[in-house]
């Protein structure tokens, strides 16, 4: 009588890369790498997610279970979501003096970080080209609300942005172009990732990373490259969360003279009010008001 087969004790791993439905998911015992998918049609894994898996093959498997999340950095618009990635401890948005970056971008990934509970450096990369004084103003805003702001260029000298990735599970956001996959070639030469080439004609970048991936930089250190962004939808915030999530209203909410104010054009609203002392930029302002009439749309 043969015996029944003995059932395999589950693995442990992280997901280091998110190819829509296969996974490649890293094994916490011996650092080998599986190719794995998902059972049934569940797809929400994102890069550095801890995972439990089963092998069908030497080097293949199905994740079993996802270990709860500390963070999670998503996007989302009115039909579904996209998992950027989980357990991260910092968001990285980079710019670039050129191409030129969307502002409205870049405010809308520190939002998501703010809701997130992540905190957010925000990178300036290529200020060794000329004409780069623009774009160092439009960041003076940021930098007088908190948020930290690096100036490098990462062709020449990546060594001011190591400091801020010790110890730190972080992931890089933004355009296309703007340099991420130089920064990580520059941190990690013997990975090999592509560089984009600049499109000067459209001044966007290029498409080469259409995964994201996890890197280690050291035994405590991670840092996950993702796939350039064009748009970052906010539709799984609330509008509480939205409010909060400017940092500069947070003085200011509940004291306005209603207390379901919107902050839109309603009477005595404490928010307005900051901002027609400039104790609140316009801008942002203006910002969180086209994001309020998004979520309630």
């Amino acid at each position: 009588m043969t015996k029944p087969e003995k059932k395999q004790d589950p693995l442990q791993g992280t997901v280091v890369a998110s190819y829509g439905k296969r996974y490649q998911v890293e094994l916490a015992q011996d650092h080998q790498r599986i190719s794995c998918v998902t059972r049934g049609k569940k797809t929400d894994l994102a890069c550095g997610d801890i995972v439990t898996l089963t092998l069908t093959a030497k080097d293949e498997g199905v994740v079993e279970t996802t270990t709860p999340r500390q963070t999670l950095l998503y996007r989302s618009n009115a039909f579904k979501s996209k998992l950027l990635a989980a357990n991260v401890t910092q968001v990285i948005i980079v710019l670039a003096t050129q191409p030129s970056f969307y502002e409205a971008l870049l405010n809308r990934c520190l939002i998501a970080a703010e809701a997130a509970g992540i905190k957010a450096l925000i990178l300036l990369n290529k200020c060794d080209l000329a004409d780069h004084d623009h774009a160092k103003d439009k960041l003076a805003q940021y930098s007088a609300l908190g948020y930290p702001v690096l100036q490098l260029s990462a062709k020449q000298d990546i060594s001011a942005l190591r400091p801020h990735l010790k110890n730190e599970a972080s992931i890089l956001v933004g355009q296309s172009g703007m340099g991420k996959s130089t920064m990580i070639n520059a941190l990690l030469p013997h990975e090999s990732v592509r560089t984009q080439e600049v499109s000067t004609v459209l001044d966007s970048g290029k498409h080469t990373t259409t995964a994201a991936h996890l890197y280690h930089l050291d035994d405590s250190s991670i840092l996950i490259d993702s796939p350039g962004l064009q748009e970052f939808g906010l539709h799984h915030l609330s509008i509480s969360e939205l409010e909060h999530a400017f940092v500069e209203f947070r003085p200011f909410l509940g004291k306005c003279r209603f207390n379901n104010c919107k902050h839109l054009q309603e009477p005595d609203c404490a928010i307005s009010v900051a901002a027609s002392s400039g104790e609140i930029s316009a801008e942002r302002l203006a910002i969180y008001k086209t994001l309020r009439t998004e979520l309630e749309a």
